[in-house]
């Protein structure tokens, strides 16, 4: 579960834990356990109300709605030197055609 949304929208809005629990109706010792991962899998109804003082949405806790990986450079390096040899002539012309068309 993505609960690190929840530290980067307390920072964005200067809160402390014990102003969104005030602020929540969740007890700070809650919000701790949540925080510091003690408690993995909080109650839908703390993560609602959490949610609700933040200005996020459920799925925003959704790690599987974030974007794939997208590899760096460094990795298609070490790639493409761990495996180059391997490759044919035309296949290192379609890499080097499919790097130059990324943004």
């Amino acid at each position: 579960m993505g609960l690190d949304i929840i530290v980067q929208k307390k920072k964005e809005l200067g809160l402390t834990n014990e102003e969104l629990a005030h602020l929540s109706g969740i007890p700070k010792g809650t919000i701790d356990k949540i925080l510091s991962g003690v408690t993995k899998d909080p109650k839908l109804e703390t993560l609602k109300a959490i949610a609700r003082v933040l200005g996020l949405s459920l799925n925003d806790f959704d790690d599987t709605s974030k974007k794939p990986y997208q590899p760096s450079y460094g990795d298609l390096e070490k790639l493409v030197a761990r495996n180059g040899k391997n490759l044919s002539p035309d296949q290192k012309l379609r890499l080097i055609q499919l790097l130059s068309d990324l943004d």
